[in-house]
């Protein structure tokens, strides 16, 4: 699949964070939406075929573990990865038993490596 097929949806309430990986993004050619809360993903989900989806735990309205849990009973599934700072081992198996495919700590995580994992898919 063409990087120019590719729909990702950043899921991030950090406003400058979001941004800097929609610019990463878009310009290695893939559509990029953006969610800041958890309600807003599942719509947009509903609405939209993703094939990735970049989710952060901490969110108002509803969190990326719900979202998880959400995603489940959706007939599309894109693949997710988790990008947080919660940096706790129980947190990361959580979220990867949930459906998510890799957890990325934010504050460990250069946004290129996170890009790298989206071109390997």
């Amino acid at each position: 699949m063409a990087a120019s097929s590719k729909q990702v949806l950043i899921v991030e309430d950090e406003k400058p964070l979001a941004h800097a990986l929609q610019l990463k993004l878009e310009h290695e050619g893939y559509a990029v939406t953006v969610a800041s809360n958890g309600q807003e993903c599942l719509d947009l989900i509903d609405s939209h075929k993703f094939d990735v989806v970049l989710l952060d735990l901490i969110m108002p309205v509803m969190d990326g573990f719900q979202v998880l849990e959400q995603l489940k009973s959706k007939s599309n599934k894109p693949i997710v990865f988790v990008l947080s700072n919660l940096s706790q081992h129980e947190d990361d198996e959580r979220a990867i038993r949930l459906g998510a495919r890799k957890f990325f700590i934010k504050s460990d995580t250069p946004l290129t490596t996170i890009v790298e994992e989206i071109k390997k898919l």
